[in-house]
C-alpha cells in the first residue's frame, strides 16, 4: 500500500477569501516503509500572508516572489499523489486549499486522483478522547522528537506526521526498519543451561549494609513507623 503524508502552508486561514497555499510537503511510504522520496514545493501566492499567518510558518513574500505557482506544479503535484492514500492532520483544511487551487485550474478535486483520504486527527480524537490532539500535543505523547520545530514547515511536518502515524497504528517506536528484522526475528536460538555458569555472590560490605539501615529508618521515620518492610520483618 502506498501512502503520502501530506501538509500545506497557507497565507492564512480561509481559502473562500482568497488565502493561497505557500509550502507543499510530502513524504512517501510503501508497505509501512519510508521509502526516503518527497515531494517540498515552495509556492508564489501572489498575496502577502497575513500576519499571524507568518508567524507561523516564517514565510516571507520577498523568499516566495521567486518561487514556482500553483500552476506551474500541478502536474508535478497530481503525479507524486495519484493513486495512493494521502494521511493529513486536520484534513479538511488541507483539502479544502488544494481544492481550491485545482478550481482555479479547472482540474477537479483532491480526491479524483488519490485512492483515499485519511485524517489523522480523526484518528487521534478517537485514540485519546478530551486531550490535546494536534501535531506537537501527539509528538509529545507518542514520543517523536519535534525538537527542530521551530517554525511549521510542510515537509517537516509531514515527517513527524508519518512518525505519530506510524505509533498510532501499530505502537512501533521508529520508522528505521532493518530490511534483517524479519529474517532474524524467525531465527531460534539454541536453548543454553545456565548451570555451566558459576556466577559469583557479593555481599554487601558493613558499610554499605549501615548506610542502607540508616535511609530505612529515616523512611521509617517519615511514616510514622508505618513502613511494611519492619512488619515483614517482623
Amino acid at each position: 500500500m502506498r501512502q503520502i503524508f501530506f501538509d500545506t502552508e497557507t497565507t492564512g486561514l480561509d481559502a473562500d477569501k482568497g488565502d493561497r497555499i505557500i509550502e507543499i510537503g510530502c513524504v512517501e511510504m510503501v508497505d509501512r516503509r519510508l521509502t526516503g522520496n518527497t515531494l517540498h514545493l515552495y509556492l508564489n501566492p501572489e498575496r502577502s500572508s497575513h500576519p499571524d499567518a507568518f508567524k507561523v510558518h516564517g514565510l516571507s513574500d520577498e523568499f516566495l516572489a521567486d518561487k514556482p505557482r500553483f500552476a506551474d506544479v500541478v502536474d508535478q503535484l497530481v503525479a507524486f499523489v495519484e493513486g495512493a492514500e494521502l494521511i493529513i492532520h486536520n484534513a479538511a483544511f488541507d483539502l479544502t486549499f488544494v481544492n481550491a487551487e485545482l478550481r482555479r485550474l479547472g482540474r477537479g478535486l483532491v480526491t479524483d486522483v488519490v485512492a483515499k483520504v485519511c485524517d489523522s486527527l480523526l484518528m487521534a480524537r478517537e485514540m485519546f478522547p478530551g486531550k490535546a490532539n494536534s501535531l506537537d500535543a501527539l509528538c509529545r505523547r507518542l514520543e517523536v522528537d519535534n525538537s527542530n520545530r521551530a517554525l511549521h514547515g510542510a515537509l517537516l511536518d509531514a515527517g513527524l506526521l508519518a512518525e505519530v502515524y506510524i505509533r498510532m497504528t501499530r505502537g512501533q517506536g521508529s520508522l528505521v526498519i532493518d530490511s534483517h528484522d524479519s529474517s532474524r526475528a524467525q531465527q531460534q536460538l539454541a536453548p543454553i543451561d545456565l548451570r555451566q555458569f558459576d556466577l559469583p555472590v557479593l555481599a554487601a560490605r558493613a558499610d554499605e549494609v549501615a548506610a542502607h539501615e540508616a535511609v530505612l529508618n529515616d523512611l521509617d521515620k517519615a511514616s510514622g513507623g508505618k513502613t511494611v518492610w519492619r512488619s515483614v520483618d517482623a
